[in-house]
């Protein structure tokens, strides 16, 4: 039945979510061209102009707080620096200040609009980065005349305000984020990149969500000054340390509007930050450590493929074609005496395993290094600013770490806090990056050190009052084999597989009912939950078909029928597997039959295919390798010299 009206609304949705399936496969391709770019190249390319989205916004933030107060105060008698007695600016200290306040802001507008596609990069770049070093020199411009012809003396009587050192942080932003950009449309003119920004949609909108929680910081600090009294930036940074969840205590609210306000605002503004750090925290860990493991897996597989040529054992990356039978290399000794074709690729798939594994636990600790760098920095060369700043407090140094760290925990007792006009700002700086900082360090901090914590209490409970199902003894002989990297019990513990794999190895593939029993004997003592048995025991009774598979050499099916039949239950199994946690490890068997499936057969090198990615004009890139496209590039061929 067709009813009036109904067959275009259908039709537009239809087309919708074709338009929408499109573009979240562009999404994906302009991902992984993305991941597969030079790591190096990177850096410009992506996380630059993120940096920029976050610190540009920032520094505009800043300078908005350098134009709405007076520069100087006069310093009454007896009184401390913040109770100055304000001291006009000149009309032209206003107007250039206002002027890069506007030019600063036309520049993070344009860098908006080319990160959203509106505004093309050629265009949008150079008035980005003209504009912030504009701000940066005028604002550089302005301070030191401030405090140069504009001091009356005698100094002793006068100071800045908070206003000032604002300026200060503000030019030094402008001109970091000015320089990143010009980096970024050097790559791109050079040709190492597309002159568009490869993000992601996350990564498009960490600006506007940067900018939306500096908006709702400075127009919340507006209004609390206006209800509670305050002067404006004192409101600024009781708004920073509010929202961070810091509470120092120096400020608070004391009227009732000024209270009741509190609550509406407060949790805005914590769930606006959260996902501005989520995303920077997405950048960090997730693109960032994607593109330090590709570069990791690449310097360890160099290093492993040196050791290798070094011991005379690189044989096993040479294939055993049809023709050739076996393959020498200098000496006398030929492959074919040594390994068939298949078990060369066994060697070639736990090596590249190996590769992997090494790769992936040294990214993790360089990470945890980094962050933890980054925060020890941020901690004690933030306290010892805050001791040159608090000199009329006479902070010591003790005194300033223990600040910083009460601060950057955001435990805030509040027994000390800045009062000087010159502490307030930095805080206020420092914290806005002091605090997604200790977030990327606590998450890399779970990849390594919590994780090892937890490792270690499972295996003190393994043989003490949770014992598993390998016993005190297989414990023991697996751990010392792990802490010797192989070289104590390996023969022992690769004889004992758990659980039913295991016992499916010993006897050659065929599960008995007495495997059975005995798995259930032993996972009766797991603390595994019922549903984590049952998916555990069917992946390792997968294992075991395919294995069996593999070593037998099972056949595929002649009819395209039946073919078809075992194709579809095999692509149904791997679909079940992308939503393994942690993600599905295939052993070469597994490997090997899917393989096998698709025409590619381990047992000999004549039937693998050639690498469908075309290389690109520079050289550069996945695919880079070949210079003809149709050459028959083999899996060995690209281990030994690959193109990223």
């Amino acid at each position: 039945m067709n009813d009036p009206g109904l067959d275009e609304p259908i039709s537009n949705d239809a087309q919708d979510v074709e338009n929408q399936a499109k573009d979240e496969k562009e999404e994906k391709e302009e991902d992984e061209q993305a991941f597969l770019e030079p790591s190096r190249w990177w850096f410009a390319s992506t996380a630059f102009p993120l940096i920029a989205g976050t610190f540009g916004p920032m520094a505009s933030a800043f300078s908005i707080c350098a134009l709405v107060v007076h520069w100087r105060v006069y310093i009454p008698p007896g009184a401390a620096e913040q109770n100055g007695v304000p001291i006009p600016d000149p009309k032209w200290l206003l107007g250039i200040n206002a002027a890069q306040l506007a030019l600063a802001l036309i520049s993070n507008l344009f860098l908006l609009l080319n990160m959203a596609r509106r505004v093309r990069f050629i265009i949008a770049q150079p008035i980005t980065i003209v504009g912030w070093y504009l701000s940066s020199f005028a604002l550089i411009g302005l301070c030191a005349c401030t405090s140069g012809p504009l001091v009356i003396q005698p100094t002793s009587d006068h100071a800045f305000t908070q206003a000032y050192y604002y300026a200060i942080f503000s030019a030094g932003l402008y001109f970091l984020v000015a320089t990143l950009m010009l980096v970024t449309v050097y790559g791109a003119l050079r040709g190492h990149y597309d002159k568009e920004f490869q993000l992601t949609m996350s990564q498009r909108t960490l600006m506007l969500q940067t900018i939306s929680f500096l908006v709702y910081l400075l127009a919340g600090a507006a209004v609390f000054s206006h209800i509670e009294g305050w002067a404006y930036l004192d409101t600024v940074y009781w708004a920073d340390f509010t929202l961070l969840t810091v509470g120092i205590g120096d400020y608070s609210p004391s009227t009732h509007l000024g209270r009741g306000l509190l609550f509406p605002f407060a949790i805005g503004g914590i769930i606006i930050l959260g996902l501005v750090i989520g995303s920077i925290r997405s950048l960090v860990l997730e693109r960032g450590k994607l593109k330090m493991g590709a570069r990791m897996v690449e310097k360890e597989r160099r290093r492993l493929l040196k050791k290798m040529e070094k011991s005379d054992k690189s044989d096993i990356l040479r294939p055993v074609t049809s023709t050739q039978g076996s393959m020498s290399r200098s000496s006398t000794k030929t492959l074919s005496d040594t390994f068939n074709e298949r078990e060369r690729r066994r060697q070639e798939f736990d090596f590249m395993r190996k590769i992997q594994e090494e790769a992936h636990t040294k990214r993790r600790w360089t990470s945890l290094i980094i962050s933890g760098t980054t925060w020890f920095v941020l901690w004690f060369a933030g306290a010892a600013i805050f001791q040159a700043a608090e000199y009329g407090q006479k902070w010591s140094y003790f005194g300033s770490l223990y600040f910083s760290y009460t601060s950057l925990l955001t435990i805030g007792y509040g027994d000390f806090y800045p009062q000087s006009n010159s502490g307030k700002p930095f805080f206020v700086f420092w914290s806005l990056l002091a605090i997604p900082s200790l977030t990327i360090l606590i998450s890399n901090m779970g990849d390594t050190i919590v994780k090892g914590i937890r490792d270690v209490t499972l295996w003190i409970g393994n043989f003490t009052v949770l014992p598993g199902e390998q016993g005190v003894k297989a414990t023991l002989k697996e751990s010392a084999n792990k802490m010797t990297r192989g070289r104590l019990f390996d023969d022992e513990i690769s004889e004992q597989p758990p659980g039913m794999l295991g016992e499916t190895n010993r006897r050659g593939g065929d599960e008995t009912e007495s495997d059975d029993k005995e798995g259930d004997h032993h996972l009766r003592n797991d603390p595994e939950s019922a549903a984590q048995r049952v998916v555990g025991d069917h992946a390792k009774s997968e294992t075991a078909r395919a294995k069996k598979q593999g070593e037998h050499g099972d056949e595929i099916p002649k009819g395209k029928r039946h073919y078809h039949v075992v194709l579809i239950k095999e692509i149904g199994k791997v679909i079940k597997h992308l939503n393994s946690s942690p993600p599905r490890k295939y052993t070469f068997d597994e490997w090997a039959w899917y393989l096998k499936l698709i025409g590619e057969d381990e047992n000999s090198a004549d039937t693998h295919r050639a690498a469908l990615r075309k290389p690109k004009p520079d050289g550069e890139g996945l695919g880079a390798a070949l210079a003809d496209p149709n050459k028959n590039v083999k899996w060995s061929e690209w281990f030994s010299s690959p193109p990223f």
